[in-house]
C-alpha cells in the first residue's frame, strides 16, 4: 500500500502517552518505594547488610507487583474490548441496516453532510464493517488490543531499573555516607527522569523534574522519620 507523503515533517508527542505514562510510573515507583525502604531501615539500623537486604528484597518484590498488577490490569482492559467487539459483531450480523444507518449518523455529527456521510459508511462497511464501528463507534483498534504480557515486562524492567539506582549507591559508599548515597543519588535520577519523560513527551521540563523531585524527597523523608521512631522504640 503506497505511504501518504506529507509535505511537511511533523512530530507528534501523543502516541507516546500509553508506553510513556507506564515507563516514567515505573522507573520513578522503583527509585522511590526503594529507596524509601533502605532508608527507613538505615534510620532504624546501622547495618549495611540489612538495608542492602531491604534494598534488593524491595525490588524484586516491587518488580513482581507491578508485573503482576499490570498484567491483571491490562487483561481486564482487553477482555472488555474484546467483550465490546464481539457485542458489535453480533450486531452488525443481526442489524446490518441499523448498524449502517448508526456509523453514517456518527459521520454527520462529526461534520459530514448526510450523503456524503452515507457513502463513506457504506464504503467502509464493504471494507471492514467491525473495524469501523469498533474504531468510530467504541474507539478501539481491533486490530491493537492491549498487550498483558508487554505491559507487565515492560512495568517490571522499569520498576527494576528504577530500584536499581539505590542499590548501587549504597554499594559504593562509604559506610558512614550511605544514607547520603541513597538520597542524592534517588533525587538526581528522579529529576533526570522527570525531565526526560517530558522531553519525550514534549512537556516542560523544569516542572516535569521538580514534581517528581519534591514528590520523591518527601515520600523518603517521612520513610526515614517512621524509621527512626520505630527503631528507637523498645519492645
Amino acid at each position: 500500500m503506497q505511504e501518504y507523503q506529507t509535505p511537511h515533517a511533523e512530530q507528534h508527542k501523543s502516541q507516546r502517552a500509553g508506553w510513556l505514562r507506564a515507563a516514567v510510573l515505573g522507573v520513578n515507583d522503583g527509585i522511590v518505594s526503594t529507596a524509601s525502604l533502605m532508608l527507613g531501615v538505615l534510620a532504624a539500623s546501622q547495618s549495611s547488610k540489612a538495608i542492602l537486604t531491604a534494598g534488593v528484597a524491595g525490588l524484586v518484590a516491587g518488580a513482581l507487583s507491578m508485573a503482576a498488577g499490570e498484567y491483571v490490569s491490562v487483561s481486564s482492559q482487553r477482555d472488555s474490548e474484546l467483550a465490546d467487539i464481539a457485542i458489535e459483531r453480533k450486531s452488525l450480523d443481526e442489524n446490518p441496516k441499523e448498524e449502517l444507518a448508526e456509523l453514517a449518523w456518527i459521520y454527520e455529527q462529526r461534520g459530514l453532510d448526510a450523503k456524503l456521510a452515507q457513502q463513506v459508511a457504506e464504503q467502509l462497511h464493504d471494507h471492514d464493517a467491525v473495524a469501523a464501528h469498533a474504531r468510530d463507534e467504541l474507539g478501539i483498534d481491533h486490530e491493537a488490543l492491549a498487550n498483558p504480557t508487554q505491559a507487565a515486562t515492560a512495568s517490571a524492567i522499569a520498576f527494576s531499573i528504577g530500584g536499581a539506582v539505590p542499590i548501587i549507591a549504597a554499594l559504593i559508599a562509604t559506610k558512614n555516607a550511605g544514607g547520603w548515597a541513597i538520597t542524592i543519588a534517588s533525587l538526581v535520577a528522579l529529576a533526570v527522569s522527570g525531565a526526560v519523560g517530558a522531553y519525550v513527551g514534549g512537556g516542560h521540563r523544569v516542572k516535569a523534574s521538580a514534581r517528581v523531585f519534591v514528590g520523591g524527597g518527601v515520600a523518603m523523608a517521612i520513610t526515614a522519620l517512621i524509621g527512626h521512631a520505630i527503631g528507637n522504640v523498645n519492645f
